[in-house]
Order: C-alpha cells, then structure tokens, then sequence
C-alpha cells in the first residue's frame, strides 16, 4: 500500500520511471496532509481557560478534519489503482467487432472510475479549506503557520485532483456525465481559489 510507505519511499517511488504512483496520488496526499495540518491546529487548541467555547468548535472541526484526512488517504492507492485499470482496459483485444465494443465500454468504465477517484478529492480538499476557513483566528496562535501550510497543501490537492479528472474525461463515453463532473470541476476550482485567498489574507494577518 502507497498510504503505508515511509516519505522516502514514497517519493521515491514518484521520482521513478514508473507512470505509478503520479499526479492524483500526490494530489491525495497534499490533501490528507492539509487536513492533518488542519487536525493539529484543532488538538493544540484545547485550552478552555484562554479559548472558551471556542474549544467546542474547533473540536468537530478537527473530527471532521481527521476523518477527511482518512479516505484521502485511501485515494493515494486508489488512485494507483484506477491508472491500472484504465491501462488493462486499453490492452484488451481490438480484432473482432465484439471485442472493439467491449474494450470501448471498458474504456468507459475505467475512465469514470480514474475520474470519480480524483474527484473525490476535490471534493474533500474543498472541504479543507472551507473547514480552514472556519477555524482561522480561533485557535492557537502559535500554530497559525501550520494551517497557513494546511491552505497551501489543501489548494494543491484540490487543484492537482481537478487536472485528473479532467484529464480522463474523454474516455467516458456518456457525455452527459463527462459534462457534468467537467462543470463541477470548474465550479470546485473558483469555489477552492476564492476560500484559499480569503484564508491567506487572514492567515498572513497574524503570521507577518
């Protein structure tokens, strides 16, 4: 399992001459790690005496957070997975018109998987920074430079997952579903970019 990897191996393995693991795999990773940044920044917080009932909030959040962090892990290797999928539906026989159609349909099948995985991503990456935004200003100030990173983390997945997607759109041969997650992807990219600025300014305010 990629998720169960030492740092090293694991970009060393990005740095071979291997297509696996790539881009959505990295992508799942800049994720988990913005919403562990983000856990951390919530456990740091627990001081009630300085916080209040602040603590409360920042304690779903964190939950949230650890839970995020959890299935985009999982999508480091899912990732890996959906690329060998789509590779084994492309080497399927091509020489009867049976088997044209049925390595096409495979194609398909493939394609919506490899899209679907990065997807989530996105989604969970959004949520980060949505999250980020929520905590930002109520909590540790000593530990406002880890979820400044968390942002930064959190818009690359989100960011990097986008480029995946879309990458394996074509592949899909219901075009109705292609334009959907295509439009999604538009709508998650300007969501995240606007919630990561907004979060940066804040942030920078108490950092510098």
């Amino acid at each position: 399992m990629l998720k169960d990897l030492t740092v090293e191996r694991f970009v060393r393995e990005v740095a071979s001459n291997s297509p696996t693991p790539g881009g959505g795999s990295v992508s799942a990773q800049a994720g988990s790690q913005a919403a562990g940044l983000l856990s951390m920044y919530c456990n740091l917080s627990q001081n009630r005496e300085k916080l209040g009932d602040v603590v409360e909030v920042l304690q779903g959040i964190g939950e949230e957070a650890r839970f995020l962090m959890g299935k985009m892990l999982e999508a480091i290797d899912e990732d890996t997975v959906a690329f060998n999928r789509v590779m084994e539906a492309y080497r399927m026989p091509k020489g009867s018109e049976e088997e044209k159609a049925k390595r096409k349909e495979a194609i398909s099948e493939a394609g919506r998987y490899a899209a679907d995985v990065p997807m989530y991503t996105a989604r969970g990456s959004l949520r980060v920074l949505t999250l980020i935004d929520e905590a930002a200003g109520k909590g540790n100030p000593s530990a406002v430079t880890d979820l400044g990173v968390a942002n930064l983390q959190a818009l690359a997945g989100l960011t990097g997952a986008c480029f995946n997607v879309k990458i394996n759109l074509d592949m899909i041969s219901d075009r109705k579903a292609a334009n959907d997650l295509d439009t999604e992807v538009a709508e998650l990219l300007a969501q995240g970019r606007e919630i990561y600025e907004s979060n940066r300014k804040t942030l920078e305010k108490e950092i510098i």
